[in-house]
C-alpha cells in the first residue's frame, strides 16, 4: 500500500474518534480542533464536509484525482518509446539534454519519474557518505585541470580523450582524442588554451611521466628537474599542480564519468568511427552543447588569464634539445645527421651548442640564441633518414657508396 493511502487512513481513523466524543458531548470543539492539530474553526469546517459528504469528505480530493496540467498518456509513451528506440541505456540527464535540444518542454523530474514507472531505466543507487565539498577558484583562468581519460570512445577501440577544463566555471577549452596522451598532446591542450583565452594562474596535473619526473614511484614528484613539458609552462610564467590522489582530480574525474557515459552513444548515433571524424564532431557538436549544459558563473566576477605577448608559441609549446656543432657543422640528432648551413654573418659554428626544437608535429628547427639557423620538415627529415637506411644497405651488402670510390 503506497504511503498516502496509508496516511490518509490513519487521518480519517482519528477524525473519526474524535468526532464521535464531540458528539458524545465529551470534547468541545476547541479541544476538538487541538487533539487534531487544528484550530476551532478548521474543525468545524470538516464537520460540515462530513454532514454533506459522509467521511470520504474530509480525504485530499488532489491525491484521487488527476490534474489538469497532467502530461496526456500518448505523450508519456511516446517519449518511452523515443528512449527504447534510438536512446536506450543512456542515463536520464543526458536524454533529458536531448529531448529539450528536439523541442521537449517538461521538466528533468517529469521525463525521470515517467521513464522509471514504465520501466525504460531504474532508479540510481544511493550516493554514500556525506564528503565535504572542495571549494571551486573564484576566477576563471585561476585554475585549470589537464587529464586523459583511456576508453573505448567506438566499439573496438581503445583512445585518450585530453580534456583541458576550467575549475571555476567547468568550462572544457579544449577537448580531442589522440592514439595516447603524452608531451604532444599536453603541447596542443595548452596551446588551444592560450589561442582562445590567454595564460592561466596554474594548472594541475596527474604525476604522468611527460607532465612531471617521480624519482620514486608513488612518491613526490621532482619540481627541480623538469621535463619537456614542465620548462616550457616554466617559461610561459604557468604555476604546475601535481595531483596525487583521484579526489584531488575530483573535477576531471566527474567530468570523465559524465564523457564516458554519453560520448560513445552520441558516437554510435551518428555512426562515427573514425578518430578524424571523432575530433571533428568534438568541436562542432559535442563540446558546444556540453558546455552550454553544464558551464556555470564563476563564484566570483573577474578573470585571471593574462594575454600572452611573447614568442611565437610554436617556439615555447615544443620540446628542446642541445647539440654541440661537429667540425663539419653538423649535428646528430635521434641517428640522422642535420646540416647547417653557410652564413653570411657568422664563418662558422664548430663547437658551438645549438638548441633544437622539435614540434608536435615532428618538424625540427635549429637556434643559435634567439637566432633561427635552419628548419626541417618532416618531409625532409623522413628524406634523410631513407638515405641513411639506403646506405647501410649497400655497405651490408659489400657495394661501396659512389663518394668512396671517388
Amino acid at each position: 500500500m503506497e504511503r498516502t493511502t496509508v496516511l490518509q487512513e490513519i487521518r480519517k481513523m482519528r477524525f473519526e474518534e474524535t468526532w464521535n466524543e464531540w458528539k458524545k458531548g465529551r470534547l468541545t470543539q476547541e479541544e476538538a480542533g487541538r487533539s487534531l492539530g487544528m484550530s476551532e474553526r478548521s474543525f468545524r469546517r470538516y464537520v460540515r464536509r462530513v454532514e454533506e459528504e459522509g467521511i470520504q469528505g474530509i480525504l485530499d480530493k488532489r491525491l484521487t484525482q488527476a490534474s489538469a496540467r497532467r502530461a496526456p498518456v500518448d505523450e508519456a509513451l511516446a517519449l518511452v518509446e523515443k528512449y527504447r528506440s534510438r536512446h536506450d541505456g543512456w542515463n536520464v540527464k543526458h536524454f533529458h539534454s536531448w529531448y529539450r535540444r528536439e523541442g521537449g518542454r517538461r521538466s528533468y523530474t517529469w521525463v525521470k519519474k515517467t521513464l522509471q514507472e514504465n520501466g525504460a531505466v531504474t532508479k540510481a543507487p544511493g550516493k554514500g557518505q556525506h564528503r565535504k565539498k572542495r571549494e571551486r577558484a573564484p576566477w576563471e583562468g585561476m585554475l585549470i585541470h589537464q587529464d586523459a581519460s583511456r576508453h573505448a570512445w567506438v566499439p573496438g577501440q581503445l583512445w585518450d580523450l585530453v580534456v583541458t577544463m576550467d575549475d571555476a566555471t567547468n568550462e572544457h577549452y579544449s577537448m580531442f582524442f589522440v592514439a595516447e596522451e603524452g608531451t604532444a598532446s599536453s603541447f596542443q591542450g595548452m596551446r588551444e588554451v592560450i589561442e582562445t583565452k590567454g595564460l592561466p594562474s596554474a594548472l594541475s596535473t596527474d604525476r604522468g611521466s611527460h607532465s612531471w619526473i617521480t624519482p620514486e614511484a608513488g612518491g613526490k614528484v621532482d619540481k627541480k628537474n623538469l621535463t619537456q613539458f614542465g620548462r616550457a609552462m616554466k617559461t610561459l610564467g604557468v604555476g604546475m599542480i601535481p595531483a596525487y590522489s583521484p579526489e584531488a582530480r575530483g573535477r576531471s574525474e566527474r567530468a570523465f564519468r559524465t564523457h564516458q557515459e554519453r560520448l560513445p552513444k552520441e558516437l554510435a548515433l551518428f555512426g562515427i568511427t573514425r578518430m578524424e571524424e571523432a575530433n571533428r564532431s568534438l568541436n562542432t557538436v559535442y563540446r558546444p552543447a556540453f558546455n552550454a549544459e553544464f558551464v556555470h558563473p564563476a563564484p566570483e566576477e573577474g578573470s585571471a588569464f593574462v594575454p600572452w605577448t611573447g614568442e611565437s608559441l610554436n617556439e615555447v609549446l615544443c620540446e628542446h634539445f642541445e647539440r654541440t656543432v661537429g667540425h663539419d657543422n653538423c649535428i646528430q640528432f635521434e641517428g640522422r645527421t642535420l646540416q647547417i648551413p653557410p652564413d653570411r654573418y657568422r664563418f662558422h659554428d664548430v663547437r658551438t651548442t645549438v638548441r633544437i626544437h622539435r614540434s608536435p608535429g615532428g618538424s625540427l628547427s635549429l637556434f643559435y640564441g634567439p637566432r633561427k639557423l635552419v628548419s626541417f620538415s618532416v618531409e625532409e627529415l623522413q628524406s634523410l633518414h631513407h638515405k641513411k637506411n639506403s646506405r647501410s644497405t649497400q655497405s651490408s651488402s659489400g657495394i661501396r657508396p659512389v663518394e668512396a670510390l671517388m
